[in-house]
């Protein structure tokens, strides 16, 4: 009897799916980036990206519309690569670093398509105002790493208008929307 009971719950333990895992983006060893591009007067691409952020995901590939993130940013750590320009996107004329310390995403709802992308849907705060974006979403890969330990990648993309979120400087008619491409690799905990 005590064999077939240790049985029956070791079948109910191995079939119990699994739960979501919980990450931590693995912004510290350089394996996330949250980087943009903005026209430059019609006439090139204006690249950067944001040097300080951090944030946790919880994930499950069988479940996926489950999944939750939120991501923390220091928009003082603008980097276009140009000194100059840095200290004046930091300034009131863009994202006025002094007054808003801070922007973050916080997802709302995660919508799994056909093809295995997502819609990652969620509110971004920045420079003082909330707005609801989505995030197209595709999974990169996942598994084992060298030092013992399980991460999962995703990378995805966006375009939010400067005016939505009360940066009105003008740039030009063609430098109204920036995209923001994001790489993201956790390391589950």
């Amino acid at each position: 009897m005590k064999k077939i009971t240790l049985s029956l719950a070791a079948l109910a333990l191995t079939s119990t799916p699994l739960l979501a895992a919980d990450y931590v983006i693995d912004s510290k060893g350089a394996h996330a980036s949250i980087n943009f591009k903005i026209q430059h007067l019609g006439y090139s691409w204006l690249t950067g990206r944001f040097n300080n952020f951090d944030g946790e995901f919880s994930y499950d590939a069988d479940k996926p519309e489950a999944s939750s993130i939120t991501v923390n940013i220091d928009p003082a750590s603008i980097d276009s690569n140009h000194a100059e320009r840095d200290k004046h996107l930091r300034s009131d004329d863009f994202l006025h670093v002094d007054k808003f310390k801070s922007a973050k995403f916080v997802s709302t709802k995660v919508q799994a398509d056909d093809d295995g992308s997502l819609n990652l849907h969620g509110d971004l705060t920045l420079h003082g105002v909330t707005k609801p974006v989505v995030i197209e979403v595709e999974k990169v890969g996942e598994g084992q790493d060298p030092w013992g330990g399980y991460r999962v990648g995703f990378e995805g993309e966006t375009t939010i208008a400067l005016k939505d979120f009360g940066i009105d400087y003008d740039l030009g008619p063609a430098s109204t929307h920036v995209e923001l491409e994001l790489h993201i690799e956790g390391v589950r905990q």
